[in-house]
């Protein structure tokens, strides 16, 4: 006898099938690219998500060779999840033991391994490719651990870019794909040979494997897998909550002191009892933002209780020097500029000082000042100049609008930023209204060198 469905059978029936739709839908949803054009186009994902996939996760999870994250307004970034066969002089990893299909093309993915994708300079890095094209070529070098590449072009040689688009990048991309053990192979194009030694003091920190120099290579390389590009959280910024392992700036500040405190320093003035120390960084020539009454400046500053010592670095400064005076320090002072990125061996706790000029505003906060609050944990002043202290008052008058407007001007043409308010200004501080925020430093420096040496 055939037993009859009620309402109630058909009305849960209904409602089991709509149930499993849903689910499939979300597995679907969030399930990895399963093809190609999936794997090439990874816009509908934020950032922040791929940032906190781990490099076994992508391995585990990925079913397509090639993975690509172009959804960031910052880096591209491409992943070759198989073993690739390096060939420099093609600029191209392939995948090894490859086959495709006759009637599909293979797949071949470009980068441009640089995190500033949005300007113009980004067409001078080199552009690497990962490609599914099979390939008979043998292998010349063999190494068990992936390859992770990247590029020291476009503004490498400032100090600021080398630290924001270099090696903060750097450290969240390792932490962020190679966290378990760091076992990576740094392949490195558009290299130069002055920042390798610049920086030799502070690679091994994420390396324990020789740099390979992509543009000068003629053998062949075989990796396990290969990560091109790098990962970046913005500005000067290490955001703990799309890291696996939650790592914070002051644990990148950390590894800077592991690393520069091995190196061999020249010494550093003894410090002067009962007198926090402020090294005071200069600005020189036509570069802009110099400050004009340098003398009286310095000599205000001393005046009011500090121990001083002027800093001019260069691009060829040795840093571990630059770390031994700054990490024995309570201070630094300086007007806005790459320059002030030295801040960064600076102990937590300590002051930083900062100058900014007319129209510097949104980048002195948007650099150092989030550095320095949200990162390096220092005591931040900012010493905003007026406009009777810039030479553009001098140049076009207190009532131009260059001058009154400057901070709309500078946030809405990068170009007036750059060739006014950057390289075509300087500051004649009012030596008087200075002394008032010295004072102020002076005790948050003596507070800190009282508590901490």
């Amino acid at each position: 006898m055939k037993k009859k469905w009620g309402r109630g059978n058909i009305f849960f029936l209904l409602v089991l099938m709509v149930a499993l739709q849903m689910v499939f839908i979300l597995v679907m949803r969030n399930s990895p690219s399963t093809n190609h054009e999936q794997g090439r186009h990874e816009t509908e994902r934020s950032s922040k998500r791929t940032s906190m996939l781990s490099w076994w996760t992508i391995v585990s999870m990925q079913r397509t060779s090639i993975v690509c994250d172009r959804s960031n307004e910052i880096y591209d970034w491409c992943f070759l999840n198989r073993p690739t066969i390096l060939v420099p002089r093609r600029s191209t990893f392939f995948a090894m033991n490859m086959y495709t299909p006759t009637k599909m093309p293979p797949l071949t993915e470009k980068v441009r391994p640089y995190p500033r994708k949005w300007e113009t300079i980004i067409t001078s890095i080199k552009e690497i490719s990962l490609s599914l094209t099979p390939i008979h070529t043998s292998c010349d070098v063999y190494h068990n651990s992936p390859a992770l590449v990247f590029s020291t072009g476009g503004y490498t040689g400032n100090l600021f870019h080398d630290f924001n688009d270099g090696i903060i990048p750097l450290y969240v991309t390792i932490n962020t794909l190679f966290h378990k053990d760091q076992d990576v192979v740094l392949v490195i194009s558009d290299f130069k040979d002055w920042w390798n030694s610049k920086y030799e003091t502070i690679l091994p920190q994420f390396s324990k494997h020789p740099i390979i120099n992509l543009d000068n290579q003629t053998m062949t390389h075989c990796f396990p897998r290969a990560s091109v590009g790098l990962f970046s959280h913005g500005p000067m910024t290490i955001d703990p909550s799309m890291l696996p392992t939650s790592k914070t700036f002051l644990d990148f500040r950390s590894l800077l002191g592991a690393a520069y405190n091995k190196c061999n320093a020249a010494p550093v003035p003894p410090l002067v009892t009962g007198k926090p120390r402020l090294v005071f960084v200069t600005r020189a020539g036509t570069v802009g933002r110099v400050i004009r009454n340098q003398d009286s400046v310095l000599r205000t500053t001393k005046e009011e209780g500090f121990d001083v010592v002027v800093f001019s670095p260069n691009k060829f400064t040795y840093l571990c020097d630059v770390y031994k005076l700054i990490n024995t320090s309570h201070a630094v002072f300086g007007v806005h500029g790459a320059a002030l990125t030295h801040s960064l061996f600076l102990r937590p706790g300590a002051v930083l000082m900062q100058v900014v000029p007319l129209g510097n505003e949104w980048l002195a906060e948007k650099y150092f000042r989030n550095m320095a609050i949200n990162g390096m944990k220092l005591e931040y002043m900012e010493y905003k100049v007026r406009a009777e202290e810039s030479s553009l008052a001098e140049k076009y008058g207190n009532d131009h609008v260059i001058v009154r407007r400057a901070k709309e001007i500078a946030s809405r043409n990068w170009t007036a930023l750059d060739t006014v308010y950057l390289k075509g200004q300087d500051v004649r501080l009012d030596v008087e209204r200075l002394r008032d925020f010295l004072k102020v430093g002076y005790v948050k420096a003596k507070r800190f060198m009282d508590d901490n040496g």
